[in-house]
């Protein structure tokens, strides 16, 4: 179904990929996994015939019996792709179902089959919606249904599961395999790629390290035993036991009257599924928007309901990294300038003195002055991540939220990042699915379902011995969570 031959791919001053060959069978999927930058999506759209500006490409790509020239597509249908963040290719100013009668007529292809396929409702409902009433994960699988109206011969999927909590993970593992068609696995979830993967190809700096059926059973590389190993636990520090954050009866059209203090020096996780309301709290608590009742008070101190009336200072001592590290930077401006620009509005420091600030911080998260200088196309995820982190850093917060910033990492950088964050003197709030995460980094964990704190506790005891059928749904479905934690 699939041949890529030499695959070469450089820009001006630097080699993406270099000599990448692969073969891929009908109905089979192959995993590409490597850490950033390691060529995995230059590697991926080369099969759409995509490329970066101003790149020369060489080799060759075949493509269910058709070669794909450098910057053309394949014939139409033959190749689907599914993007690492669905909410941006969603069109937010149509409805569900216009978008998805659209596609149909085009391919002559079926709505409602399509809809079964991806596992989502069919119903009037569900079709009027908007892209922005969806979860994340009925979002990730509305693009799935796109893709599925083609009809395609192979599906592309950049990281999945990322932002998933452990019930939809274990949904879209299992509907991969049953889609009929031959799957080209972008992950950084070797979870998934373990379940999924019949051939697995580690990359790194554009270069094929080791590939087969067995990769992640048996490397045979120090490179790809670093990506499994990396996921290995990590200390965690005693906490002060003074409450720094305090949230009372917090209630929005999502949350009911949600009760949570977090203590000084404290890294708490808020787990649960997608559409829970975990983020709508994380963004309450930074100002990022508005509630209905309830209280949020940062040593004390209410925090005012609408993010309007919240001065410098309490902006600045409650910061927010966000889950897409990309969307949040302006692509016109160089990567240093936008962190600096944080000491310059919420501190008041003179312009040169923030952009030093901001190389030095930049710096200690291990990106030089040359990286930060470029703009964000610049540079790669991992990379963006630190990036969005040394921003937030700038503010020289009290509380530190970090919305799934790990999620669609690499297991290495993952575990770089991890071990900055347990590094900083704040307090830590994380948003995650990711329950080995959870087990390594906080303290608590608090379990958010239906917008109601179902179930909080020490890290250990909500995770090693849940109450809630909810929280044991989300400890063990799979048996890569059982084991780290």
């Amino acid at each position: 179904m699939i041949t890529v031959d030499g695959l070469a791919v450089a820009v001006p001053g630097r080699t993406l990929v270099d000599g990448i060959s692969f073969t891929l069978p009908a109905t089979k999927t192959l995993a590409l996994v490597g850490a950033s930058g390691s060529g995995k999506t230059t590697t991926a759209l080369a099969l759409l015939g995509e490329h970066p500006p101003g790149a020369h490409v060489a080799g060759r790509v075949v493509v269910a019996g058709h070669q794909v020239a450098p910057g053309q597509p394949p014939p139409p249908g033959t190749v689907g792709f599914i993007p690492q963040h669905p909410s941006a290719v969603l069109n937010p100013v149509l409805r569900i179902g216009s978008v998805l009668r659209q596609i149909a007529v085009r391919h002559g292809t079926s709505v409602s089959e399509a809809l079964c396929k991806a596992r989502l409702p069919n119903d009037r409902d569900f079709l009027r919606r908007f892209p922005h009433q969806l979860s994340g994960g009925q979002q990730q699988r509305l693009v799935l249904a796109h893709a599925l109206l083609a009809d395609p011969s192979v599906i592309v999927a950049d990281e999945p599961t990322t932002g998933q909590d452990a019930i939809t993970r274990a949904e879209v593992a299992a509907e991969l395999p049953g889609l009929g068609v031959a799957v080209v696995l972008l992950s950084h979830d070797l979870g998934l790629v373990r379940e999924l993967a019949d051939q697995v190809v580690v990359l790194k700096d554009g270069r094929i390290v080791e590939s087969g059926p067995a990769v992640l059973d048996a490397p045979r590389s120090e490179y790809a035993k670093a990506l499994i190993t990396a996921r290995a636990g990590m200390p965690k520090t005693r906490m002060e036991p003074l409450s720094v954050l305090e949230i009372e009866g917090l209630g929005t059209e999502i949350l009911r009257e949600v009760d949570l203090d977090v203590a000084r020096g404290e890294r708490l996780a808020i787990v649960g599924r997608s559409g829970s309301g975990k983020t709508t709290l994380a963004r309450c608590v930074a100002g990022l928007r508005p509630w209905t009742s309830g209280a949020v008070r940062l040593a004390g101190h209410p925090l005012p309901r609408s993010p309007r009336r919240r001065s410098r200072a309490d902006l600045a001592r409650v910061q927010y990294v966000f889950q897409d590290a990309r969307a949040s930077f302006d692509p016109r401006r160089a990567v240093v300038e936008q962190v600096a620009r944080t000491a310059v509005r919420l501190r008041g420091r003179a312009t040169p003195a923030a952009r030093e600030e901001a190389f030095e911080t930049l710096a200690s998260l291990g990106l030089g002055r040359e990286a930060t200088q470029r703009r964000p196309n610049g540079l790669s995820g991992g990379e963006l991540q630190r990036a969005a982190l040394a921003r937030a850093l700038l503010a020289h917060p009290d509380v530190l939220i970090c919305d799934e910033i790990t999620s669609g990492l690499d297991p290495i950088t993952q575990a770089e990042v991890l071990n900055l964050l347990t590094g900083l003197d704040l307090t830590l709030i994380v948003i995650s699915h990711d329950l080995p995460l959870a087990a390594r980094i906080a303290d608590r964990v608090a379990v958010i379902h239906e917008g109601r704190l179902i179930e909080h506790g020490p890290a250990d005891q909500v995770l090693r011995h849940p109450s809630h059928p909810i929280t044991r749904a989300l400890t063990g479905l799979t048996e890569e969570s059982s084991h780290a934690l």
